[in-house]
């Protein structure tokens, strides 16, 4: 949280996870956008995470805002990196979207993530 939550633009980043659900080293920022987008690619989402042979991964982005409330395209994009880390073995645990001093879990919130 403290290094996204106050940015003036969006970032997104990857938390990359072991086997037993650890943390595998810093964030990895994956991109820059504006004030209030950053454009991702999915198949960028996991190659930190192939070449690293993480099991699972956990996304996250900042809202400039400062309200974590996920979008429509927060959704969305979370949907599409959830089916490609099925294509490819690699679990994505959550998507958290940060604000200031707030944060929003998409997968608590049942958003994009399958209930069962």
């Amino acid at each position: 949280m403290p290094r996204l939550a106050h940015r003036e633009q969006e970032h997104f980043a990857v938390l990359l996870l072991n086997a037993r659900n650890r943390i595998m080293g810093e964030p990895v920022e994956l991109y820059r956008g504006s004030v209030n987008t950053a454009q991702v690619r999915v198949g960028e989402v996991f190659r930190d995470a192939i070449r690293l042979n993480a099991s699972g991964l956990i996304a996250c982005h900042n809202h400039p805002s400062g309200d974590p409330s996920p979008s429509l395209e927060d959704v969305a994009i979370t949907k599409a990196i959830i089916e490609a880390g099925k294509l490819l073995g690699i679990e994505v645990m959550d998507h958290i979207v940060l604000g200031h001093h707030r944060f929003v879990s998409l997968k608590e919130r049942g958003l994009a993530f399958d209930s069962g």
